[in-house]
């Protein structure tokens, strides 16, 4: 008399024939994480409105005042708004996994991890870009409405160079916030260091070059947030540009790579 063996009497599921989750399914579904929840919609609503707001305050108050404005102006007055919402974003595309305890379905239905931080990245990228172009939109309109109101000639002054190193700006702001989220994984903890890195440092590097004099030649080199100043007007030289790579290696590289290596790696729960 035989006695089946235990390997026969285990029932298998072949998934070799599945097709693999399609990337730009991936991304769709990242993306509508952005505004699924009432924080990440509320957040997207308050960066539009805050960059209109910017605007419409300097378009009064040049109405007012009789004070000669361009299309530029206009454009480059949303850097402070656009740039502090919209790294807060990329922070929280990565952290909400894990402060939602989102993780485990997340990589349960993908466990190509790589696949899911990439889609997350094309998402912040795409974000950062959509800001520009309604930030672009608001300030066609608001000069539009400055030239019927003023008497100054309208001036579209914005050239391709610029729009293009407008992008980049956001765009690195964006996967700045992302880097930090990577290697914290918290999204408080990941919020306040961005923070720090925005306000803090640049203060003290700033004192730290006006008392020490070596340290004055050094702080181009190490300062990634005054190495970006010059993309806000597309006015970067060759040496403008080495330090924005070595800085950027520094902030935004060194931390997106030990970030990245963090989650590949981090126990779900």
């Amino acid at each position: 008399m035989s006695t089946p063996t235990a390997a026969a009497s285990v029932p298998t599921l072949d998934v070799s024939g599945t097709a693999p989750t399609p990337f730009s399914r991936l991304v769709t579904t990242e993306l509508r994480k952005t505004w699924d929840t009432r924080a990440g919609s509320w957040l997207l609503i308050s960066t539009a409105a805050l960059t209109g707001l910017v605007m419409v305050i300097q378009l009064i108050v040049a109405v007012a005042q009789d004070l000669e404005l361009t299309y530029n102006d206009f454009l480059t007055s949303t850097n402070f708004s656009i740039a502090l919402l919209l790294p807060v974003i990329g922070i929280l595309l990565l952290t909400s996994e894990w402060s939602q305890r989102t993780a485990m379905v997340t990589f349960s239905l993908e466990p190509r991890r790589p696949r899911v931080i990439a889609a997350k990245l094309a998402v912040g990228v795409a974000l950062a870009v959509v800001a520009v172009v309604v930030a672009l939109v608001l300030a066609l309109v608001c000069n539009l409405v400055y030239g019927a109101l003023s008497d100054f000639a309208v001036e579209w002054d914005v050239s391709v160079l610029q729009t293009l190193s407008f992008v980049l700006f956001q765009v690195v702001g964006m996967l700045t916030g992302f880097a930090f989220a990577a290697l914290l994984l918290s999204s408080p903890a990941a919020i306040v260091l961005f923070m720090v890195y925005s306000f803090v440092l640049p203060t003290i590097f700033g004192i730290g070059a006006a008392l020490i004099g070596w340290f004055e030649d050094l702080q181009p080199w190490i300062d990634f947030a005054d190495a970006q100043t010059p993309l806000i007007d597309a006015s970067m030289t060759g040496e403008d540009w080495a330090q924005f790579a070595v800085s950027g290696f520094i902030w935004l590289v060194i931390p997106l790579a030990i970030g990245l290596w963090r989650v590949l790696r981090a126990e779900v729960k």
